[in-house]
């Protein structure tokens, strides 16, 4: 990532030292804002910042996580003290060139969206199975009309500022491999009609298919990046996290390994990769992934040969289940390129 022209990840969680908990989903505990100096480090350029936890520390979370990542020199999008805030464009230099990233978060919860007068995230609203608010953990069925023209709006602003333009989704069904959502296909092709280059998706906890739609990327999930939590164990002293992470066993069917106890997810999770995108000067786009495998407790590191060539031939097998289309997955030294 140090190598990159640029590189943009995904921040989960708030980073401050703001202790009172907001919103109606489990909430995750803010992380230490001296930790954002280690992503600098790592040579991230940009954060997208709207996802379903950003918000569980409030305002003053949010806030804090701003100026935070503005104190390392990190652009961010997703997230703002205001509605209009969150949905502005990050813009980013790459030599010549103007790259324009927009975030939002798809899976809620509702008390995590940013309005006119207070801050939250991004989002794109989805239709529920009952009607209910929109919550990570109800059923979403599909993109409201609104969400089609928040796309549209902000893309074509973003389009008026730079040459290539990438929307990041948080959306998804978590912990559950291969399956990608009718809604997540609609939004992500939506975005792509109404003008952007690349779609990068996140949220599942575990890496998903990859299409190309009118010939555009689309990164369906990039599944973890790096994850040391222990909110998620069940004996913890935190009754509604540790009720979560027993509810979580039996919604999806399996047990996380007792090894891997800063990133207990899905078994499967151990197959990761980095996005790889090349932006050539005629402005077509060449896409792969850097295959990366997960060590307990949960440290992810570039995976050698073998373990490149399973997670490669993973990701080819769930994008074919995920009917996303046969896909050629072709060894370089650089990446995994996909056609």
């Amino acid at each position: 990532m140090q190598q990159a022209d640029l590189a943009i990840g995904h921040l989960e969680v708030p980073h401050t030292t703001h202790t009172q908990e907001y919103g109606h989903d489990v909430p995750a505990p803010g992380a230490n804002p001296a930790h954002l100096a280690a992503l600098s480090r790592a040579g991230f350029a940009a954060m997208t910042l709207a996802g379903n936890h950003i918000a569980d520390c409030g305002e003053t979370g949010i806030n804090d996580t701003l100026a935070g990542l503005a104190a390392q020199s990190i652009a961010y999008c997703g997230a703002g003290a205001s509605l209009a805030q969150a949905r502005q464009p990050a813009l980013l230099q790459i030599k010549d060139r103007k790259l324009a990233l927009l975030s939002y978060n798809c899976v809620g919860p509702e008390s995590s969206w940013a309005t006119a007068g207070h801050a939250g995230c991004a989002y794109l609203p989805v239709t529920t199975g009952d009607g209910a608010p929109v919550a990570p953990a109800r059923t979403l069925l599909a993109p409201t009309p609104e969400a089609f023209t928040i796309l549209r709006n902000d893309i074509a602003s973003a389009r008026a500022q730079a040459g290539l333009v990438v929307v990041a989704l948080h959306k998804g069904i978590v912990h559950t491999p291969a399956v990608v959502a009718p809604y997540e296909r609609a939004l992500a092709h939506a975005a792509i009609e109404a003008g952007a280059d690349l779609v990068i998706g996140h949220h599942a906890h575990i890496v998903r298919g990859i299409e190309f739609h009118h010939g555009k990327p689309i990164f369906h999930g990039l599944g973890n990046g790096c994850v040391v939590t222990r909110a998620l164990d069940p004996g913890q002293p935190h009754a509604a996290r540790a009720a979560w992470a027993q509810r979580r066993q039996q919604l999806f069917g399996f047990v996380p390994d007792p090894a891997y106890k800063l990133a207990p997810f899905h078994p499967e999770a151990i197959n990761a990769f980095i996005a790889r995108v090349l932006w050539h000067q005629d402005g077509s786009l060449e896409v792969g992934l850097v295959p990366v495998h997960v060590d307990a407790p949960g440290r992810p590191r570039l995976a050698n040969a073998e373990e490149a060539a399973r997670i490669s031939a993973y990701v080819q097998a769930i994008t074919l289940q995920a009917g996303l289309g046969a896909r050629c997955f072709t060894p370089r030294a650089d990446m995994v390129v996909i056609t």
